[in-house]
């Protein structure tokens, strides 16, 4: 049985960090290096209108010399970002983030952010899914000698 974003989300918490497209890349690297995480979603209200990165900063602000205090998330925040849904497994997921090289994806219902999936969460998830098979195999083999 394949493992759903759902099941990921209710085992590792469907928390996620956000910053609005106006507040200054500073603000949302602060935000990023208080809770040691990835990137941070840009909303409005409750609209997912972004993602911003370690990737867009590293590429947007220092390759560029721009002040991470004088620019806006906005700016160089990526728009319109690829989202899953609850029912995605967690394999679909990981190609996903393979072929289009994402690190991090929301999960968005309904037009509701519901949490957040991260390349980490995947390998996770499909570890503990072979380490299942595996077990499920050996009792299945010790079985069948146990039985002759």
């Amino acid at each position: 049985m394949m493992t759903t974003v759902k099941q990921i989300l209710d085992q590792k918490g469907r928390a996620f960090h956000a910053v609005r497209p106006t507040d200054s890349v500073f603000d949302a690297l602060s935000l990023m290096a208080q809770f040691d995480i990835g990137c941070v979603l840009v909303t409005e209200g409750d609209n997912l209108v972004g993602i911003f990165t370690e990737r867009d900063y590293a590429r947007k602000v220092v390759l560029k010399g721009l002040v991470s205090r004088d620019v806006r998330v906005g700016d160089l925040m990526t728009h319109k970002p690829y989202t899953v849904g609850l029912s995605h497994t967690a394999d679909q997921v990981m190609a996903t983030m393979t072929e289009k090289r994402f690190r991090h994806i929301p999960v968005v219902e309904n037009g509701t952010v519901l949490g957040i999936v991260t390349i980490g969460d995947m390998v996770k998830s499909i570890v503990s899914q072979q380490e299942k098979t595996i077990k499920q195999l050996e009792s299945y083999i010790a079985g069948d000698l146990a039985a002759e």
